[in-house]
Parts: structure tokens; sequence; C-alpha cells
């Protein structure tokens, strides 16, 4: 089934999609249908969900970052070799940038000539259920929804919802989910802070596995997997790799886990050798490495055993004011701080390489997509070169930074962010270097400058 897929879909946040979705990924892996994950949209959590807990790989997969034809290419690369991809849509179908549907789950489906699923909550309906699905199924004319789930309905009452939504809609129902009870995942078990509810997320796997083995259709839904056209995509265009490999230290662990593995990839390809390490448990950087990555994650949950470790906070502040090239996204840029605020209110030293504090606040400072423009020429772009980013942080800084301005799409909005200086870019906001690989190879360029300059390897 080469190139085997479908988008799973829903009308909003809320009907349980994300339930579906993992319960179906489960029991394909359980009967070892090899299935790999995406996830659309900025998304790291979900992505790291389904590969640690389910065990599927998973990448994001973002049109606002990629376009269509990397993502077509990056997707068709998963794909390779696996024996069907689950692509999770986020929000509503048709939910995009503003009031738009630019980079929705529906633009993925159609950039990527994904069959759709629509997931759609059947509690306290009957005929209007059909009116909902033949609602989104004719928003547009080319919806590519070619199939329905019905969650949250009994085992009782399904049949007929069945036979009503297919009668009125001209679409297969592939099946349903009951109510899960405890098994049900809402947003606060996504997180994987601990490896204690780690533990109790496979448990829940195992337990939603057997339901969507039960009551799903996962034959049929792999035949209309199978249905999904080759996809097709230019190679990319993408800059000189460097003649030598040089060293990057990549911090990964329960504090620093937000990264997007195409992005890391891609690095390698140009040249990277990456070797993580945790600033929770080590007490120095990698030997011989000549550029540093501070990804976000949870800085601020184990801010009081980052600040303990005192060796490897003086072992960065160290390599970074010593003009080692950093990169460090928003949980990486609190870590750099004077200081960060736990979220129990209590202050702890961090790196002090930002004379700056992070400090909690009572709502969600800044969501969404962005597209940067430098104001200095620094580590990633010259004066004036643009990157496409998003910011997502309930913390913020005294100093955020104002080397770059941040302009939300379809919008006037905007405001000063993020350092950025010859030798690091720090700031509250993620990219993905797919979206800009020559700011990937300027990194790359600045660390074999500073290796052959130290001599790091």
């Amino acid at each position: 089934m080469a190139d085997a897929r479908l988008l799973f879909c829903a009308p909003r946040s809320g009907s349980g999609k994300t339930t579906v979705v993992c319960a179906v990924l489960q029991a394909l892996a359980d009967r070892a249908a090899r299935p790999v994950a995406f996830k659309c949209g900025p998304d790291y959590i979900d992505p790291m969900f389904h590969s640690e807990v389910i065990g599927a790989p998973s990448r994001s997969m973002d049109l606002f970052f990629l376009g269509g034809d990397k993502a077509r290419y990056l997707m068709g690369r998963q794909l390779a070799g696996a024996g069907v991809g689950i692509v999770e849509g986020a929000m509503g179908y048709y939910d995009g940038i503003s009031m738009s549907s630019e980079a929705s789950a529906y633009d993925l489906a159609r950039e990527t000539e994904t069959p759709a699923v629509l997931i759609v909550d059947g509690r306290g309906c009957a005929l209007s259920l059909a009116a909902q699905v033949k609602g989104f199924m004719s928003f547009r004319a080319d919806s590519g929804i070619k199939g329905v789930i019905i969650n949250r309905v009994t085992p009782m009452l399904y049949p007929r919802l069945k036979e009503t939504v297919e009668r009125e809609c001209g679409v297969r129902v592939y099946g349903f989910m009951p109510e899960c009870g405890e098994a049900s995942l809402e947003s606060r078990h996504l997180g994987l802070v601990t490896a204690a509810e780690v533990e109790n997320l496979r448990a829940k796997m195992r337990a939603l596995a057997a339901l969507a083995a039960e009551h799903i259709e996962l034959g049929a839904l792999l035949e209309l997997a199978a249905s999904a056209p080759a996809l097709r995509a230019d190679e990319p265009c993408l800059p000189q790799p460097l003649g030598r490999k040089v060293r990057i230290a990549v911090a990964r662990d329960r504090a620093f886990c937000f990264y997007y593995a195409d992005s890391l990839e891609l690095l390698e390809r140009l040249g990277a050798e990456i070797e993580y390490f945790s600033p929770l448990t080590d007490s120095a950087l990698p030997e011989g490495c000549c550029g540093l990555y501070l990804g976000g994650g949870y800085p601020e949950l184990y801010a009081r055993t980052l600040s303990e470790n005192t060796a490897m906070l003086a072992a960065v502040r160290a390599a970074v004011t010593g003009g080692m090239p950093t990169i460090a996204e928003c949980g990486g840029f609190m870590y750099l701080h004077r200081s960060i605020e736990s979220p129990s209110g209590a202050e702890f030293p961090m790196a002090g390489v930002l004379d700056a504090r992070a400090f909690r606040t009572d709502r969600l400072r800044r969501f969404g997509y962005i597209r940067l423009t430098a104001r200095t020429s620094g580590l990633l772009m010259p004066a004036g070169g643009e990157l496409p980013a998003h910011e997502f942080h309930y913390w913020d800084s005294t100093e955020p930074g104002a080397d770059m301005r941040a302009r939300k799409p379809q919008s006037d909005r905007g405001w000063d962010c993020a350092v950025h200086t010859e030798t690091m870019y720090a700031g509250f906001p993620h990219f993905n270097f797919w979206s800009a690989p020559d700011a990937a190879k300027r990194f790359l360029d600045s660390c074999d400058r500073f290796g052959r300059k130290e001599q790091c390897n």
C-alpha cells in the first residue's frame, strides 16, 4: 500500500478526535499494520505522544511552514516502507489562520490528496447528526471527506445512526467509539511530564485499542487509505552540505523536548552531527560540540533541578558567552535568563546569559503563527530576512528582545521579539528549518567557523 494514508478530522475541538485517532493508531500497531502518524499544525506534543506512548513514528505536518510541495515530499519520505499513514487534524476541519481555511486540516487533506474521515460526536443527536455530516461534506466541493466515525454513542443506538447518515449523506460510516470513561484522552493527558504518567497512558491505550478493534472497521479503513493516490512532489532545492561534520549539542530531556524531527534531520542532512544532552542530569556539554540548540519544553516545571545543576549552567554560560553559535527557542530562551519563576511562584537562578527574568502569567501570552523579520543581521538571516514561526507560551520575560519584528498573518498586529546576534538566536518564537533551509545552513556555517577556530573536532 504505497503512500496509503488517511486524515482524521472533526467539526471542532472537543469532539474526541484525539481519543479516536490514538485508539486507531494503537490498534493498527497491535495488528502489525506498521502505521506512521502525522499531526496537522505546529504541534510538538501530539507527535511526541504518538511516538513515545504508541510507538508509531510521528511528524508535524504544517502547511504554514512547509507549503504544499514540501509537505508532500516529507510525508512521502515518512510513508516510505510504512504500512499506512494516519494524520490527526487540528481544531475543526476547516479552521485555519484567522477566519480562513489556510493551513487547516482541510487544506492539508487537499494539498496531499489524503482521504478524510470525519469524527462526529453522536451524543444527544438523531437526524441532526446527518445534517452536520452533510454540512461538512458540502461546505466545500472538494471537501475530501470519504468516511465517518461516530464517537460517544452506545452499541444500541449506533446501527440506526449509521443507517441514517449513510442514507442521507451518501458516505460510509466506518464504526463508532462508545463512551470511554477514564480511558478517554483529554489535553491534560498529553504533556508526558513524568514516566508514571506515560505508564498510565499506555494502559489507557491498551483499553482504547481494544474498543477500536471491536467497534471500528479497521480493515475497511485500510482499504480507504490504500485508495489515496501516490504523493508527487519535486525534490526540494537545498543548500550545499558542509564539507565536514560539525557536532551540535541538542538539549533533550523532560524539560526540553519540543523539536520538529524533520527540522533536526535537515540539520543532519546539511552536515550536523547531533549529540543529545540533558540540562537536568548532565554536568557538561558533549565533548567537541561546535554549536548549541536549546529547544522548547517545560523548564518552569523543573526550575529547581535545572538551577541546582550548577555545573551545566556554568558550561552553557561559558559556551554561549564564548561565542558558540546558539539557538534557544522559548523554553531554551528562558533557560538562558538570569532566573525563572516556577509555577509555585519561587524564583530559581538559571544560566544568566541574558540579564532578564522569566515570570509566570495568568494567561496565554502569545498564540499562533507569526512571520519574523530580522532587524539585525545575525545567526539565522541577514537584516530584512524573513522566517515563518509560531508562539505558544504562558511565561513571559522582562526582556523579550527586539532584534526581530513579529507580525500575525492576515493581520496588522505585531510586536518586537528575540535576541539575534552573529552567534545567537534567543526568543519565544519557534520555527522549522524546512521553512528556511538557508537559515539552517547559515547556522551550521557559523558552527563550522567556530569549530575551526576552537578546534572542536
